[in-house]
């Protein structure tokens, strides 16, 4: 079995900052972190290759060069090889352009790993919240597709995806070639080992440009090539207040704290 995961980095969710004219994220001296959703990719692509230890693991991911240090947490964690896809005209994309960028850098690295029988994505980015590169990949490769999936095992020449649905889990028998969202488990996905993480700090991540996307259509890439703009960004103002209720007895602080939120209609 070969499997790819798409991963991100993304910024630390706590010191986001947006450029106020380009209207993008600013990464530049922001801590940075794998997308937490991807993690629950690599995990379960990680419990096939336990169950199958012939299975190759390979992460991919589109940023800048900095976003190696994301792919050599994979590696140390279960993945085997890494590719960054990184070029100038890539930067500014949307969802839509991502994605295409991501199906055909897919298709390269099968030229160099082999054909990979499923892609493994996280649900959403932390930084975005969209949900759409994932199924967008699906599209583009033409691939059927399962999404919210709790957990993924191989079954036959098929795969067995338990889904996390509005209500309840459902099983989804799938064909592969496929490609999978993965939200939250319900078991802890692993930590690198000091051997894995001492072999991956060494590891050699080739970069991927255009160039080497032979069938690319650069006019769908970066700012250009996406159908969606950001108009304008704001930094939502929290205002909150603290009242510290400590009366005489345990009793009246419990009726004084009644009394105030009778008073701001809160009960």
């Amino acid at each position: 079995m070969n499997i790819c995961v798409c991963i991100k980095q993304v910024p630390d969710t706590t010191e986001i900052k947006i450029d106020p004219v380009k209207h993008t994220l600013i990464r530049e001296g922001v801590p940075s972190i794998v997308n937490t959703y991807d993690t629950y990719a690599l995990e379960n692509a990680a419990r096939i290759k336990d169950a199958a230890p012939d299975t190759k693991i390979v992460v991919i991911s589109m940023g800048p060069e900095q976003a190696k240090n994301a792919l050599k947490e994979c590696l140390a964690i279960a993945a085997d090889k890494a590719y960054l896809i990184t070029d100038r005209v890539f930067g500014g994309s949307d969802t839509l352009a991502t994605s295409y960028i991501l199906s055909e850098a897919i298709r390269y690295v099968e030229t160099q790993e082999g054909k990979f029988d499923m892609i493994f994505c996280g649900k959403q980015a932390i930084d975005g919240d969209t949900a759409q590169v994932g199924p967008e990949i699906a599209e583009h490769l033409d691939y059927p597709q399962v999404t919210y999936a709790l957990e993924a095992v191989i079954d036959g020449e098929s795969l067995r995806v338990t889904q996390q649905g509005p209500e309840e889990k459902q099983v989804i028998g799938v064909e592969i070639p496929c490609v999978v969202t993965f939200t939250q488990p319900p078991f802890d996905v692993r930590y690198p080992t000091i051997r894995r993480k001492m072999a991956a700090n060494k590891a050699q991540i080739p970069s991927v440009t255009s160039a080497e996307l032979a069938g690319i259509d650069v006019a769908r890439c970066g700012l250009k090539g996406s159908p969606t703009h950001v108009k304008s960004t704001f930094v939502p103002v929290h205002e909150s207040k603290l009242v510290l209720v400590k009366e005489e007895t345990v009793e009246d602080s419990a009726k004084k704290l009644i009394g105030l939120l009778s008073d701001a209609h809160v009960i």
